[in-house]
């Protein structure tokens, strides 16, 4: 899960493997294209500071949000990579891979050249050794969902087995995968940045240490254990088999509001940074725009490309007086969107009209039956639902995160509410206060975004409406769903699997159990001296083919 954010854009549609081999070579994460401004010489060295919100993990068996997610990334490769621009699939640790003819059996082919930072080549056991630690449930991790269709999955985790059955490392460099249905996307999983490897005698050597420094097999390795709430610092692994960073290191330095880490941008001592609500206009006018929206240059520093990715409310399903389908299409209906993409992101984000963004394969304009702003229509479903003008409702709670503009969403969301009699007060607390609470169902209306873990619908479909999945936290439960998007899944032809989750779109749709506010976009920008840096559409950072001016200098 990639909450936010967390985290896209243009989408390739996935391989149709029918057990044809995909020949696809190389090892490692692999730069984007450089763009080099002006023509200027790629320099090396020094170390980009780049601001983060305060992560909850950054150990890959639990980290769940883009920020954590973006250390992980730059620690850990897994078997399949994305190309940061165009979204491509593309060999990472896996040199080569394929699937049976119905997609049910996947077998991955490693390369055999990565290794972790403490030396040791990794094998085939290693992903099997990370996935069931993702899997065993008493690591509660919230990304287990990502192996759901692996045979052994459920057995797993009721406790009925310690390994899943259907993941063999056949020798060290062969992984052979079966899962309990043909699943033609599922290449596309395993590119998540969290079904890396993990070497098991650091874990067992010491597990805390393991959650503040952990020991990857990526282009970076964490140089000092995490220093909670200040920053995590990695840098360059010089036996690293793929390409080389240009920088020697990064210094993910933690802010609890982008207004002070855009004051510290302004005055040269942060590289990347979001930018406040509020500011976008003024920045573009100071350091110019990226013509692709993605990478930022010189003078054209500031990065506004869309996402695949939404900016959403939780409305907790089982908790009166949201169990009520006819409540959740009122808050829904009574909505603004417009509004708030026009007064706090400065019309650079979009009003949401599906769970699904613009260009990923699937989105249907309108699909989300009542994300329209119709204030007397919210009226009348709040009335079926016994609240005539809002009488007899419930003071509720909006809870949040502090962070980039969120008060501000709430503060318009909180007057809509009023407008149809529906009182709402503030629930404020820090992110990982904020997503415990999320996480054990103890809050009413809450907010969330949600990148796509990977560019395909079912990131968005499985990952939050399907009952089975851990980060469906606004604990929907449709039996009729489950069963559309498990018919999805196993689809091999791309049009008609496409076809099968609108269809799951359009049913959650109308049950409204979920609140689609915007479509994110980049606000992001860079520093004078970095060069060749992309922010991709997945929300993910390519620290790797960036540089920094002036670097030999530091």
């Amino acid at each position: 899960m990639r909450t936010r954010k967390p985290a896209l854009y243009g989408i390739i549609p996935a391989l149709l493997l029918t057990g044809v081999l995909l020949a696809m070579t190389a090892c490692g994460q692999e730069p984007t294209t450089s763009t080099t401004a002006a023509g200027g010489e790629i320099q090396k060295g020094g170390t980009l500071v780049y601001q983060i919100g305060n992560p909850s993990f950054i150990e890959p068996t639990q980290a769940f949000e883009s920020e954590g997610i973006e250390i992980v990334q730059a620690v850990f490769d897994s078997l399949v990579q994305f190309d940061y621009l165009t979204n491509e699939l593309a060999p990472d640790v896996a040199a080569s891979w394929e699937a049976n003819e119905d997609a049910s059996v996947w077998t991955f082919h490693l390369s055999g050249e990565s290794t972790f930072h403490n030396g040791r080549k990794v094998t085939a056991a290693d992903f099997k050794y990370a996935w069931e630690r993702i899997c065993d449930p008493v690591n509660k991790s919230n990304i287990s969902y990502h192996l759901s269709a692996v045979k052994g999955f459920d057995e797993m985790g009721e406790g009925a087995a310690t390994e899943l059955s259907g993941v063999k490392a056949i020798d060290d460099e062969t992984l052979e995968v079966t899962l309990s249905y043909g699943y033609g996307d599922f290449e596309y999983v395993v590119g998540h940045p969290c079904l890396c490897p993990i070497p098991k005698e650091e874990v067992e050597k010491d597990a805390a240490a393991f959650a503040l420094k952990p020991i990857g097999n990526g282009p970076f390795m964490v140089s000092e254990p995490w220093a909670a709430s200040r920053y995590v610092r990695v840098v360059k692994y010089p036996d690293y088999k793929g390409t080389q960073p240009n920088i020697d290191g990064v210094e993910f330095k933690i802010f609890e509001d982008v207004e002070t880490a855009y004051l510290g941008f302004q005055a040269g001592s942060i590289d990347s940074t979001q930018i406040p609500p509020g500011n976008v206009n003024a920045a573009k006018t100071a350091y110019g725009v990226s013509p692709d929206g993605y990478t930022s240059n010189p003078g054209a520093q500031v990065q506004l490309g869309p996402e695949l990715a939404i900016y959403y409310m939780l409305l907790n399903n089982e908790a009166e007086p949201f169990d009520d389908p006819d409540v959740r299409r009122a808050v829904s209906l009574a909505i603004n969107r417009q509004a708030i993409c026009d007064i706090v992101h400065e019309g650079v984000r979009k009003p949401a009209d599906s769970f699904i963004p613009p260009g990923v394969a699937g989105y249907v304009p309108e699909a989300w039956a009542y994300s329209k702003y119709d204030v007397e229509a919210a009226k009348e479903h709040l009335a079926k639902a016994g609240y005539p003008d809002g009488a007899g409702f419930p003071i509720i709670k909006l809870s949040f995160n502090s962070g980039p503009g969120h008060e501000d969403i709430m503060t318009l969301v909180q007057a809509d509410l009023k407008a149809i009699g529906v009182t709402a007060e503030f629930d404020v607390s820090d992110a990982p206060t904020y997503w415990d609470k999320v996480q054990n169902g103890n809050y009413q209306i809450g907010r969330s975004g949600w990148g796509a873990d990977y560019p395909i619908i079912d990131s968005f479909v499985y990952s939050n409406l399907a009952s089975t999945s851990a980060d469906n936290f606004a604990n929907y439960n449709n039996p009729a769903l489950d069963e559309v998007i498990t018919a999805a899944r196993q689809i091999k032809a791309t049009d008609e699997r496409i076809k099968k989750y609108e269809e799951a779109v359009a049913m959650a749709g109308e049950d409204c159990p979920v609140v689609p506010i915007t479509f994110y976009a980049h606000s992001r920008v860079g520093s004078a001296r970095l060069h060749d840096f992309v922010h991709g559409g997945l929300g993910m950072s390519d620290f790797v083919s960036c540089w920094l001016e002036g670097a030999a200098a530091q």
